[in-house]
């Protein structure tokens, strides 16, 4: 059976379910056990399984990361949490040079299992420092794995699936989409890893997007089939190990693609992505030139009309859709 729930709430429900599951699930971060996390995500965990394994952290992103890896190594599945996305930039020794790599040096003789959680994008008025998205600084990192879900749904089957997986994984989740609602299953249920999805079907345009930008592109399409275009939105839920198949399926198909995240551009996903499709049979079909709407590259103003022009927003995906149609034509 199946409810709505609230992305936030998915998350918990995922997280509870691990720990009744598993006794070597635990889940520690800043604020995460007495205060229910910054944006209360898990709430009332804390009261539930104790602070043996809901433990509140220092304000150390490193020993946070470094904690994680050295629970994993010695058998454990921790949950950890890096408040804010832009203070993972003081965890990446422990990430980039010890979680990703240490299976490999001593030939897979050992796992890292953990999920590194995170709260990430612009919108909350948040400013600068705390508001970015940085999921492509990890996607370049051989032995992570990075995942950004865009529905409840998805977010508690691929946090369950992180959970179970050998691999470290830095699960990204936009602050946004907490409140969020969709229909979740209930019970204990995984989504692949890797598995990109067709979230609204289109024969004129592609729209592969990221994490915020799905709903945004969803949205976008609503109001595009107005006009008569009909968009395809793709959400690749998983950045890496990326499943470039339904993508390549749908371009060949549409023609056009138009790739919207909302990290800055320049060095971006999109950037990646673009060049999957360059690479592969898709691009013979293309009647039109690969498109990107990002991020502008800027740090995050804390005004909140020059914050949301920063990011992309419906309309802007809307205009970019429509001049990349007309443009084909």
């Amino acid at each position: 059976m199946s409810r709505e729930l609230a992305y936030a709430e998915a998350i918990r429900e995922a997280i509870d379910l691990a720990m009744a599951r598993d006794e070597r699930v635990f889940l520690f971060g800043e604020d995460v056990g007495l205060y229910g996390g910054a944006f209360g995500v898990t709430d009332g965990l804390y009261q539930k399984y104790g602070p043996e394994r809901v433990r509140d952290t220092p304000i150390s992103e490193a020993i946070i990361a470094g904690v994680a890896t050295g629970a994993a190594l010695t058998g454990m599945r921790p949950i950890a949490e890096i408040q804010f996305m832009d203070f993972i930039t003081l965890s990446m020794e422990q990430l980039v040079l010890q979680a990703a790599k240490l299976r490999f040096m001593l030939g897979g003789k050992v796992e890292v299992p953990f999920v590194l959680r995170t709260p990430a994008g612009a919108g909350t008025g948040a400013a600068a420092q705390h508001s970015e998205s940085l999921e492509n600084w990890f996607v370049h990192v051989p032995g992570l794995k990075v995942v950004m879900p865009s529905t409840p749904a998805d977010v508690k089957g691929l946090l369950l699936a992180s959970i179970e997986d050998p691999n470290p994984v830095i699960f990204v989740e936009h602050k946004l989409l907490y409140r969020t609602k969709g229909v979740v299953p209930e019970g204990y249920y995984t989504t692949p890893l890797s598995q990109s999805e067709i979230k609204r079907s289109g024969r004129d345009l592609t729209i592969v997007a990221t994490s915020l930008m799905v709903m945004r592109a969803l949205e976008a399409a609503t109001k595009l089939a107005a006009e008569g275009i009909e968009v395809e939105v793709v959400d690749p839920r998983t950045l890496k190990p990326l499943d470039p198949a339904p993508i390549i399926q749908s371009v060949s198909k549409t023609g056009r693609v138009l790739i919207v995240h909302e990290a800055v551009k320049t060095g971006g996903f999109g950037g990646e992505l673009a060049a999957v499709i360059a690479e592969s049979d898709a691009f013979d079909y293309l009647d039109a030139p690969i498109r990107r709407l990002a991020g502008l590259d800027i740090p995050v103003p804390y005004n909140r009309e020059l914050e949301r022009r920063m990011v992309p927003q419906v309309e802007d995906i809307v205009a970019a859709a429509r001049r990349l149609v007309r443009e084909a034509r």
